[in-house]
């Protein structure tokens, strides 16, 4: 039996499944939308929504495809094939979790299954695509590893290209060995970034994007403050600065990228934390609007959102406001694409939220709008 490597689920209310057209946003401020959840007795796997971006309401159109654990979803540029990680502990016999691609169908509320193939270690939790689309990215929390795969046009999956498995640790008890996060391909596609949580590095490698091969850059990694535990990470749209959200130690670290060389160089660090705060704090995602002005990140345990201005002459950061999540663990954020809304998605009160946003201040709406959903996990508009 498959199950997720964080937690059995407990039961929870049923999904309430709506029914909408297939047509693809024929109404007018509408946009589709996929959410990735945790499976079990009360979702089955990625469901499709639309969003409407007059109003920030959602409604579910239903299951756009069953799937195991697809906590983490990514879209090709062209929009034609949804990739999904299989959050399992095993695959075909083997201590791994998958990899899944699926064919968006046309009107955009089904997935059609293209294939499924290995990711190469236990735990995955993330998995991405470069910018043309021809090859796809895993990373695994579980053993510390990380993968790459030829993605074809008709959205089929190689066997693994290249994979990496790591050997560090730190000094926390989440530590105890390398935990890969999250696979980011530089925005000049030359370059993949893997963060690794357990071992407080960045692994720089070089990326032929023809072949999806990945060969250790030179030098190979970036290494992070001790016990950070570096999670997810976001390149601004210029290209020459860079954003880490790291988990351990509640803070997000502003760095220089030098895409020539593949270089990442740290000039800031900030606290999620006001003063005084006590208790544990896990931020788990990190998002910036279309002009790079501000950052959005999202913390769990302690459950709040933390808005960032961002410096258009360096990239350094000033807090804006901290704001509430409208529910509990935040385990993932999306800007909209009119970029009026945040929506988040609250793994333990089963729901997804919806903010107003102020595009001129980046604040966020005292209170937002519920709409449930067991166990969403991740939010891919189409």
């Amino acid at each position: 039996m498959r199950i997720s490597r964080r937690r059995f689920l407990k039961s929870s209310s049923a999904v309430a499944l709506g029914v909408g057209a297939r047509g693809f946003a024929k109404t007018k401020g509408e946009r589709m939308l996929f959410v990735g959840t945790q499976t079990g007795e009360a979702s089955k796997g990625i469901y499709a929504y639309r969003f409407d971006t007059a109003m920030g309401e959602l409604r579910q159109v239903g299951l756009a495809v069953e799937a195991e654990f697809p906590t983490f979803l990514a879209l090709t540029p062209d929009r034609k094939t949804l990739v999904a990680i299989n959050e399992m502990d095993e695959f075909e016999g083997k201590k791994a979790g998958g990899v899944e691609s699926f064919r968006v169908e046309p009107g955009g509320a089904k997935l059609k299954k293209v294939n499924q193939v290995s990711s190469e270690g236990s735990g995955p939790c993330n998995v991405n695509v470069d910018h043309t689309g021809r090859c796809a990215f895993a990373a695994n929390y579980g053993e510390g590893s990380a993968a790459s795969y030829r993605l074809g046009s008709d959205g089929r999956l190689s066997e693994a290209v290249s994979a990496f498995h790591y050997t560090g640790h730190g000094p926390k008890v989440s530590q105890e060995h390398a935990r890969g996060h999250r696979v980011t391909p530089s925005p000049d596609n030359r370059f993949l970034l893997v963060n690794d949580l357990g071992s407080d590095r960045i692994h720089v490698y070089r990326l032929d994007a023809a072949t999806a091969k990945l060969t250790p850059n030179d030098p190979p990694e970036y290494v992070a403050k001790v016990g950070s535990g570096p999670r997810a990470f976001r390149f601004h749209p210029n290209g020459r600065w860079a954003y880490c959200v790291n988990e351990l130690d509640s803070t997000v670290t502003v760095l220089d990228w030098d895409a020539q060389k593949g270089v990442l160089t740290a000039k800031q660090a900030l606290s999620n934390l006001p003063e005084g705060h006590s208790g544990p704090s896990a931020p788990s995602e990190g998002v910036l609007d279309r002009e790079g002005r501000f950052l959005y990140v999202a913390n769990r345990l302690d459950d709040f959102m933390v808005t960032y201005a961002v410096s258009a002459e360096d990239g350094r950061l000033t807090l804006v406001e901290r704001s509430s999540c409208g529910g509990k663990t935040p385990r993932h954020i999306a800007l909209d694409p009119t970029e009026r809304w945040l929506l988040i998605a609250n793994q333990d009160s089963d729901h997804i939220s919806v903010f107003a946003r102020d595009a001129k201040t980046g604040k966020l709406a005292a209170t937002g709008k519920d709409f449930p959903l067991s166990k969403p996990q991740c939010i891919l508009f189409l």
